[in-house]
């Protein structure tokens, strides 16, 4: 079977739906599906791979991280690679969408996709000229239009297909996580990573990993940390990852006196460093509200790392057993202290990092892939059992 990915965004941009793309790519094979992937060009060198054609397009203002890809070169690409696939699947809503659709439909094969990001969430921070309520009003209803338009939709969690729900997708929804290759996570080196980076052996970490920027709640963990730090003066908040409010957070972590407690790593490749900043550190946080899944959950507990973070949206299905994980309340005092009662037991820590691995292990790559092309095969066989019926001719 070949299936064509479709996506406004791949590596070298980092976000979750990178890494899901790659994920699966690298673990379908298995499955004997042969993935084939469109995706944008960016400025940043990213070699060349044959599963891969890149589209140009331009930086888009307010948002220089991600492009908006040529509305015809797209259009061109996809249909030229599309043929001979079996099925469609993408993975953004905007340009990709449309072409994929287009597609699918003029080919006679079956589309797919997965609703990685709550927009409805999201792009409130980019167009606070917009009044919420409009913005909300006008996510929902073009969600619904494009959901019900495809084949399949697959979700990453519960709380997202409720919400689809909610919004009027009528389309199949299938919930289908991401799955962690827990290989990659389980062998760094926490030791090396704390020497490389002058942080004594025995001082207490707290890690956040991904993208920085606002939907991210960020602020929420240095108010916490401001709470924690006058039980824990030599407490560290490392923040891993890059996005547009950096400079902003650092200001204002300059502004709480939390100079010597808060420290940007920027990004970490993701198979020769974050491995061993996982290992470094004690607990991973996390104040998201607006995640489909919290993939870096995982990757963190397939680490060893015991999780506290906000159970909201996507990381609900992650975190409601509770399995080394500690759910914190919507508030930044209420986190810091939870946050200061986790530095003040270190004895804790080796049996809620044991929980943490072994749940992690149940949300294997493998798996989830033996999923994915379960869907695809059954999308397929539909779609040739509807074209017979439609094509069958009736004894005269």
């Amino acid at each position: 079977m070949r299936v064509l990915m479709v996506s406004d965004v791949y590596f070298p941009r980092i976000n979750g739906v990178s890494t899901s793309i790659q994920t699966f790519r690298q673990t379908l094979p298995e499955e004997g599906v042969d993935v084939r992937l469109i995706a944008p060009a960016y400025d940043k060198l990213h070699g060349t791979e044959d599963w891969i054609t890149r589209v140009p397009g331009r930086v888009i203002p307010l948002d220089p991280e991600d492009r908006l890809l040529h509305w015809r070169a797209m259009h061109r690409a996809v249909l030229k690679a599309a043929k001979g696939c079996d099925l469609i699947h993408t993975h953004t809503p905007f340009v990709a969408h449309y072409a994929g659709l287009k597609a699918a439909r003029q080919l006679g094969i079956p589309i797919v996709t997965t609703y990685h990001t709550l927009f409805e969430e999201y792009l409130q921070h980019y167009a606070p000229f917009i009044p919420a309520s409009l913005l909300r009003w006008q996510t929902r209803a073009w969600s619904r239009r494009q959901c019900n338009a495809l084949d399949a939709i697959v979700v990453p969690s519960q709380a997202m297909k409720h919400r689809l729900e909610d919004y009027g997708v009528t389309a199949p929804l299938h919930i289908l996580p991401t799955g962690i290759p827990l290989q990659q996570f389980s062998s760094g080196d926490g030791a090396v990573f704390r020497a490389r980076h002058d942080i004594a052996a025995n001082r207490p970490i707290a890690l956040y990993v991904g993208r920085i920027a606002h939907e991210k709640n960020i602020g929420l963990l240095l108010r916490a940390m401001q709470k924690a730090r006058p039980q824990h003066p030599q407490a560290l908040l490392l923040i891993a990852g890059d996005g547009p409010v950096v400079s902003d957070l650092q200001k204002q972590a300059q502004q709480m006196g939390l100079g010597e407690n808060v420290r940007f790593l920027g990004y970490l490749d993701r198979k020769q460093e974050l491995p061993g900043c996982y290992a470094a550190a004690n607990l991973f946080v996390f104040a998201s509200r607006t995640e489909t899944q919290g993939l870096v959950l995982l990757e963190a507990m397939a680490s060893g790392l015991p999780v506290m973070a906000l159970a909201a949206m996507g990381t609900v299905d992650i975190l409601a057993p509770r399995r080394g994980a500690i759910i914190s309340p919507d508030d930044a005092d209420e986190f810091g202290q939870a946050l200061a009662d986790f530095f003040a037991h270190p004895e804790r820590w080796p049996a809620l990092s044991d929980e943490a691995r072994h749940y992690a292990a149940e949300w294997p790559d493998a798996a989830m892939a033996s999923r994915l092309a379960r869907l695809y095969r059954n999308l397929v066989q539909s779609e040739q059992r509807e074209w017979k019926a439609h094509t069958k001719v009736k004894p005269a």
